[in-house]
């Protein structure tokens, strides 16, 4: 397998494998996770080329980055690691809200340092933006982290265009993640022109519109019982959504079977062809979806193959939003 890269942001560039690894379902959300399974499959991932690593202090909480730590020990420099802090949880679990002061910034990479084992971080997000701090004191404590030799690029998530602006003024972003994929395209109207604008690259996350896009979701009978898509969380899940989210998800495995791929394969390749400055971060917990995952980066799509994909899934055929609660997204 040939690995291929892209390089995010301009000012503070970083180059990553063209497809990363979204580790979160290894420990949480997505059903019962294991966690030697979890770091063969980190294994496999960089064995295969697959270097840009995705995890957050929140996922577990805070077991999925010790999990990565291990899985990267001994293998370090192979690694484009990246976290994310402002998600904060209590060691039961319990989620206590979105906190962007500095000295919750300060606290909280020292945290996942110590959890992955690492001297630095190489990509660290916001996770959520505090709207109770101005973005300018949030960056500005994530600045000082770069200056002290912990953390080398920095980036945001789910980040509206205008707070993009203001903290890209404070210290270059060299990355901005947010969900994106056939089933999710509205950061397309603003947001992507305006990380473009200013250098930005784009790490999108579920590529797969949750798993929907790979035609393995037929019911949600089908999802683990602990499985966070069974809840009002994900509407797109739920009832007549799922039924008309399902029916477009047919639509790409047509396009997918003339293809000779996978229609996982032909929607994290659509993803991929977006741009050069974007890098979709697939998650899995298993080995076998990661190798299909990579399979991707040999599907090669025409302007007319882009054309069929937008004629079968136009933006507002999905049905549900995204989050049944939207309101720790920023906008």
């Amino acid at each position: 397998m040939t690995t291929q890269h892209r390089t995010l942001g301009t000012t503070s560039a970083l180059t990553v494998s063209a497809l990363g690894l979204g580790c979160m379902g290894m420990s949480e959300f997505y059903g019962t996770g294991d966690e030697q399974t979890g770091i063969d499959t980190v294994h496999r991932a960089l064995d295969l080329g697959v270097s840009f690593l995705d995890t957050a202090d929140m996922y577990g909480p805070f077991t999925n980055e010790r999990l990565v730590g291990k899985a990267i020990a001994g293998r370090r420099d192979e690694v484009q690691l990246a976290t994310k802090f402002g998600n904060k949880r209590g060691e039961d679990g319990a989620r206590l809200g979105i906190d962007g002061s500095p000295e919750y910034v300060r606290a909280a990479c020292d945290a996942s340092l110590q959890r992955l084992g690492v001297d630095h971080i190489d990509l660290y997000y916001q996770h959520r933006v505090d709207k109770a701090v101005p973005i300018e004191e949030t960056v500005g404590a994530m600045k000082e982290l770069v200056e002290a030799g912990k953390v080398r690029h920095l980036g945001l998530s789910e980040a509206s265009a205008e707070t993009i602006r203001r903290a890209h003024a404070v210290h270059p972003i060299t990355a901005l993640q947010t969900e994106y994929s056939l089933f999710t395209r509205d950061l397309e109207d603003e947001i992507l022109p305006t990380i473009r604008e200013l250098g930005i690259g784009l790490v999108p996350y579920s590529p797969l519109g949750r798993g929907i896009l790979t035609g393995a979701i037929t019911s949600e009978e089908q999802l683990e019982a602990n499985d966070s898509r069974r809840t009002a969380y994900f509407p797109r899940f739920q009832g007549e959504a799922l039924e008309t989210n399902l029916r477009l998800v047919a639509k790409v495995r047509a396009i997918a079977e003339e293809k000779g791929c996978t229609p996982g394969q032909l929607a994290l390749a659509w993803v991929l062809a977006q741009g050069d400055d974007v890098a979709p971060i697939p998650g899995t917990k298993r080995v076998k979806y990661l190798e299909e995952n990579v399979g991707t980066l040999e599907v090669q799509l025409t302007a007319d193959d882009l054309a069929a994909l937008d004629a079968a899934v136009p933006r507002d055929a999905v049905a549900g939003p995204r989050y049944g609660d939207m309101s720790s997204i920023d906008a």
